[in-house]
């Protein structure tokens, strides 16, 4: 377990977060360290889970996957079982690339990404099919100008 990340292990995650492929020599001497202390380093931070995970980062578009929405719900249900109902609909959703609950006037808030409208409609069908929700309307990104998997480190 990590008591706290130092100067040089937010070096070692901002090398990763730039490339997770890279190999422990580069990594290395990216950061300073030897081989065998950056091997440290990132074990303890993969174990203390300060790493979930390492991914490749697609390219939606030439996945043929060109519409980005958000979908703005409001439920009149705010009690566990629909959270959890609600939670496991879209975790079984591949589309839907993330799901928050929200503060203010808003309940939920989830992103998606779809081929094209016919298949943003198969979705919402889907998911009211699944899931009892008052009120739901979506926003299509029309340009994107931004969008990162990178913390602030």
């Amino acid at each position: 377990m990590i008591e706290t990340i130092d100067a040089l292990d937010r070096k070692i995650l901002s090398q990763l977060q730039r490339d997770a492929s890279i190999g422990l020599e580069a990594l290395g001497e990216a950061v300073g360290l030897s081989r065998n202390a950056t091997w440290r380093r990132v074990r303890a931070l993969d174990q203390s889970g300060v790493i979930r995970k390492r991914v490749a980062v697609l390219d939606a578009d030439m996945l043929g996957l060109n519409l980005s929405v958000f979908i703005q719900i409001r439920t009149n249900r705010h009690d566990p079982e629909w959270l959890t109902h609600f939670a496991a609909a879209t975790r079984e959703m591949p589309s839907i690339l993330a799901a928050y609950r929200m503060s203010g006037e808003l309940d939920y808030l989830v992103h998606a990404r779809v081929a094209d409208m016919a298949a943003y409609d198969a979705l919402y069908q889907e998911l009211i099919r699944r899931v009892d929700m008052s009120d739901v309307a979506a926003s299509f990104v029309m340009e994107e100008l931004k969008e990162t998997t990178a913390l602030p480190l």
